[in-house]
């Protein structure tokens, strides 16, 4: 079986998923005092143009290259991050403070007309301080959902949308009844945190099961697990959903994707199933974001099944990794789209220019993949293949960890994935 089958989950979150109290404020999180409210108590959209200023809880990668494409649009940005030079902070102001640092939670609140995330884990009293001193579209439900992956699974299928069938486990006991109700194989998850594979693991046997849960839950004394049957499936895709503040909703087209050793190595679009499931893939991202009241982005990762069924695995409430090939090869990229969505701009055009194949590059490639890019590329000459390479900035480079990535432009992905093999960078 090859590694990428044994993925069952890990979407990349983009650091670790919050503890607990994050939920506790999230649930009781307040809306903007400064908007008005609907008679629900909703907040109304505001539409706001360019030259605003987008505050960005966090300094990664994604508010980097977030910031970027709103810049190129008029709009102001302002990060906060406790890395000092991080990669958002390197092309926009930054507050560097630490996230539970409520005096920077104000002063982001001082200087932004309204404030986004790039990833997951926000304190939990600055979530509730924000949403109650500044304009936050995408609210504190939608974390307070993406944050454990029970309540997730939840509001997946209260949309409508299957699921792998799942069970909670919080003991040895409770691990071993929900194997035998389920079958094996299955993955054992935590409810909270990990990503890129941490935080779970697989098994195939009934003797595995001790290990698994000691694994998993190192420790613990009332551990909230999650089971689930592994899905036999064919491929995983993954579609980026965008909700703006009015409602219109907008999908781009699935990405197909392929993990090594739980990381996401490629992103190949089209993906390479029937365009009757790459169909039935957006609607389905675009019923969940509509289902939950989302604003910006929703990654929506799915299993395909031998005979075409689409289960969600996981949800990403932001701009997500398997979404950077529409940097370079949609009309509109993820990033300006979710800008548009929290500014409540009408949404872009989300249509496919080229056939793309997106490769990270960890940490191990970096410096290969630079001289790369700076070196006459005979194989992409030969292949037709326009390497775009976009590098993060961040300061220190390690093994496994995201530095950059690079979109193949191509006129079939298969010569992307050609250039892939030729190319050494990826074999170490």
């Amino acid at each position: 079986m090859r590694p990428e089958e044994l993925k069952a989950g890990g979407m990349e979150r983009g650091g670790e998923a919050a503890t607990e109290s994050v939920a506790i404020a999230a649930e009781a999180g307040r809306v903007s005092a400064s908007a008005e409210r609907a008679e629900t108590g909703a907040v109304l959209p505001k539409t706001l143009l360019p030259g605003a200023t987008v505050g960005v809880l966090g300094g990664g990668q994604l508010g980097r290259m977030m910031a970027l494409a709103g810049s190129a649009m008029g709009y102001r940005f302002v990060a906060l991050d406790p890395a000092p030079d991080a990669p958002c902070g390197q092309v926009t102001p930054q507050i560097t403070a630490a996230y539970n640092d409520r005096d920077a939670a104000r002063e982001l609140a001082r200087r932004s007309d309204v404030i986004t995330y790039e990833f997951e884990n926000v304190d939990a009293g600055v979530a509730a301080l924000l949403a109650e001193e500044s304009y936050v579209p995408q609210g504190s439900a939608l974390l307070y959902t993406t944050q454990h992956r029970l309540r997730e699974k939840a509001a997946i299928e209260a949309a409508g949308v299957p699921v792998a069938p799942y069970r909670k486990v919080g003991s040895l006991a409770e691990l071993e009844a929900a194997a035998a109700e389920l079958g094996l194989p299955c993955v054992l998850k935590t409810a909270t945190g990990g990503y890129d594979g941490k935080g779970q693991a697989v098994i195939r046997r009934p003797e595995e099961l001790a290990a698994a849960f000691r694994q998993v839950a190192p420790g613990a004394q009332a551990p909230e697990l999650v089971l689930e049957k592994f899905i036999a499936f064919q491929c995983e895709i993954s579609v980026i959903a965008a909700r703006s503040a009015s409602g219109e909703v907008k999908s781009f087209p699935p990405a197909e994707n392929i993990h090594v050793d739980n990381i996401l190595h490629l992103s190949i679009v089209p993906a390479r199933v029937p365009e009757e499931i790459q169909r039935r893939a957006c609607e389905l991202a675009e019923q969940i974001v509509s289902g939950m009241n989302a604003v910006g982005l929703l990654a929506v990762e799915m299993f395909v099944t031998e005979n075409g069924e689409l289960f969600v695995n996981e949800l990403a409430p932001r701009p997500h990794n398997s979404g950077h090939y529409t940097m370079d090869a949609c009309i509109t990229s993820q990033f300006e789209q979710h800008v548009r969505a929290i500014c409540n701009l009408p949404l872009g055009d989300t249509s496919l220019l080229t056939p793309v194949v997106m490769v990270n590059v960890l940490g191990q490639h970096l410096e290969g993949a630079i001289q790369a890019a700076c070196s006459a590329d005979e194989a992409a000459n030969k292949l037709g293949v326009s390497p775009k390479l976009h590098i993060y900035g961040k300061t220190e480079s390690k093994t496994g960890r995201k530095m950059g990535h690079i979109n193949l432009l191509c006129k079939d992905t298969g010569d992307g994935l050609s250039w892939v093999e030729q190319t050494n960078l990826w074999r170490n």
